[in-house]
């Protein structure tokens, strides 16, 4: 195949022999993990948890990814539509409230075709770093029924230097509004459980409140209360983060205060996590 599907346009030929391109995936699926996952926000993971599948490959490959194994080693192992369809209807039948599929981009025409196969009657999330291609995001209408994008950085010069992409900012703008457009209100269940909308995550990164500050106005600016907002606080320093001296420590508690502090101002709704998540046994063991 000729590859498009992300906003690098790399036109790169992708075949089980050779993987071209920025994310040096195959053209078949390949993922590192798929099992219930009981850590995501209260209302995706409820009770019984969110059946998650997570796949290998990225098209960022931020240097601190805590996945960073799968994102940027492409660990994991391969799987057919056929066999994805299997495991998706597994999922639904051991009772999660959801399904997400996490970093799925450069595998969006296997994962439809997929779906064409075996469509559960749970929703189904699209978790995103955000960096999405207008075009490949219209591929998906119809079959996502959450959209769960990162918007990571208001700064694309701390884009470049740590997630390797210099216009980060304009594309997840553009993305969520397309996100937006399909998934255009939020909507629950009698339980709590998104059933419909589109929720915002921001990682807050240590030495750069001023990015997380600045990210959270562009979110108000933009998506106002159309989405919600959920405030991350769980990095740990993970992959090549030692070699960036301004990210090799987890956050302190006065840098998440200060831009907790700004949301509640901002008067933007969602969630905010406990400090307490920084912690290394909330990361799946990979299954390959």
């Amino acid at each position: 195949m000729i590859c498009n599907l992300c906003p690098r346009k790399c036109n790169a030929f992708r075949d089980s022999s050779k993987a071209e391109g920025f994310c040096r995936c195959e053209d078949k699926m390949k993922v590192a993990r798929i099992a219930p996952h009981l850590w995501e926000e209260p209302c995706i993971s409820g009770e019984n948890g969110c059946g998650a599948v997570f796949f290998s490959g990225c098209t960022l490959k931020c240097v601190y990814c805590q996945n960073y194994e799968i994102s940027n080693d492409n660990n994991g192992r391969f799987i057919s539509p056929k066999e994805l369809s299997k495991k998706l209807r597994e999922l639904e039948n051991a009772g999660v409230h959801t399904i997400e599929f996490v970093s799925a981009t450069q595998y969006v025409d296997k994962l439809i075709e997929t779906l064409k196969l075996y469509k559960p009657s749970v929703p189904l999330i699209y978790n995103s770093s955000g960096y999405e291609s207008v075009e490949t995001l219209k591929k998906l209408s119809g079959y996502i029924d959450v959209y769960l994008p990162d918007f990571k950085y208001s700064d694309d010069t701390l884009a470049k230097k740590l997630s390797k992409c210099d216009n980060y900012t304009s594309v997840a703008t553009k993305a969520i509004n397309e996100m937006l457009r399909q998934c255009p209100t939020l909507e629950f269940d009698k339980n709590g459980i998104v059933q419909k909308g589109v929720i915002v995550r921001h990682l807050v990164l240590p030495n750069h409140t001023k990015n997380s500050i600045k990210v959270l106005d562009i979110i108000k600016e933009n998506f106002g209360d159309n989405v919600l907002l959920s405030l991350m606080g769980q990095y740990i320093p993970f992959g090549k983060a030692r070699d960036y001296p301004d990210i090799n420590r987890k956050i302190t508690k006065r840098e998440y205060q200060k831009v907790l502090d700004h949301l509640l101002n901002l008067e933007l709704d969602g969630f905010a996590q406990e400090l307490k998540s920084a912690d290394k046994s909330y990361i799946p063991k990979w299954e390959y």
